[in-house]
């Protein structure tokens, strides 16, 4: 260590090597936080799912609501339930 050229070679790669440590801890802590924003997303759209699954549930062949001031509303526009025409 006594030679100047050795003293800066050594001095170089030991900062290059904390360069290369503070590289790869960032590296890390942007996949974690993709991993949790992943995670976080797909509860969320779950939550949503059962949510929607809850809901068409509460109906009962799941597209005619019953608005007290409209009646029942056929969102394909169809023949009630119960009201289908007899064949002669």
């Amino acid at each position: 260590m006594s030679d100047p050229s050795t003293l800066w070679l050594t001095i170089t790669n030991a900062a290059l090597g904390v360069v290369v440590l503070i590289c790869c801890v960032a590296v890390a802590v942007g996949v974690f936080q993709e991993v949790v924003a992943k995670r976080r997303k797909a509860a969320a759209i779950s939550k949503i799912d059962r949510e929607v699954s809850d809901l068409v549930a509460s109906f009962e062949d799941g597209h005619a609501f019953h608005l007290p001031t409209l009646g029942v509303t056929m969102a394909d526009g169809g023949e009630e339930l119960g009201k289908k025409k007899e064949a002669q």
